[in-house]
């Protein structure tokens, strides 16, 4: 087997917390059902958990999704553009990306330590949420990472390409 590179270490980290989550959704779900039907009374705070579990398949996935490119894609265009445009458009595309998640996955800390010093915690079951605005931020950073990795790979790759072009 291959040396794990540490993108894959955590690509691996992060599909086991997606995994984790969705079955710990359906788990509880079920039990609620279940619950709701045998007992006329569901499990209490069950959509808080499952609400913040979502938090964990979707911000967790969000680095997974932009690592292996199966984002919702605008390729109409790509048939009738030169290859040398589309690597540049793939640069510009993870740069603006990187550039964006940061910036969001920075306001989110930020939020995150205001939730903490004010205390806020969820109506039903008062689980603190300023660990969850941690998380999230941190995963808004992951991925804004993980796209400057494709852009520097993508730049290498235009680099490659053009000097390539360039020699024929």
């Amino acid at each position: 087997m291959a040396h794990a590179t540490p993108i894959d270490r955590v690509a691996r980290l992060l599909t086991w917390v997606v995994a984790a989550s969705l079955g710990a959704m359906m788990v509880l779900t079920f039990v609620d059902v279940v619950a709701r039907k045998l007992l006329s009374a569901g499990v209490p705070g069950s959509v808080e958990v499952t609400e913040l579990l979502m938090l964990g398949v979707m911000f967790a996935g969000l680095p997974l999704a932009s690592l292996k490119g199966e984002h919702v894609v605008f390729d109409m265009l790509d048939a009738w553009l030169p290859a040398w445009l589309l690597r540049w458009q793939a640069v510009l595309a993870n740069a603006t990306c990187a550039a964006l998640l940061a910036g969001a996955g920075v306001l989110v800390l930020q939020r995150a330590g205001r939730t903490a010093q004010q205390g806020d915690v969820t109506p039903a079951l008062a689980i603190g949420v300023a660990k969850f605005h941690y998380l999230i931020g941190g995963l808004l950073l992951v991925t804004a990472l993980v796209h400057l990795v494709l852009l520097v790979r993508g730049r290498a790759r235009a680099q490659a390409g053009d000097s390539a072009g360039a020699a024929r």
